[in-house]
């Protein structure tokens, strides 16, 4: 996930925008095939967040995950998140929060 936020980071901060929303749809924690989970996953994705905000973006999480209040808080803060309970739901709910994270 760390590094998926970086190079979005790369992409989207050349992009002249007063405004750059990067929203990310996950199913869960950072993981990988490469032993990338567990507290370094958790861990590095926050600092790719990090270095993300430090180059203007804002950067919001929606996610299927039941337990992602016990990570995600974390990684973005307690308002840089959304859970949603059911995946049916996200093309309806998608629109609604890209409007109240751009307006």
């Amino acid at each position: 996930m760390g590094a998926a936020i970086r190079y979005a980071t790369r992409v989207l901060a050349d992009e002249p925008s007063s405004r750059r929303l990067l929203l990310l749809i996950t199913d869960g924690k950072p993981n990988d095939l490469d032993l990338y989970e567990g507290r370094y996953g958790v861990e590095d994705t926050r600092m790719a967040i990090h270095e993300a905000r430090r180059q203007g973006l804002r950067p919001f999480c929606v996610t299927i995950d039941e337990k992602a209040g016990d990570y995600l808080p974390h990684l973005f803060g307690t308002n840089g998140y959304a859970l949603v309970r059911d995946p049916l739901e996200l093309p309806r709910v998608l629109p609604r929060w890209y409007a109240r994270l751009t307006l």
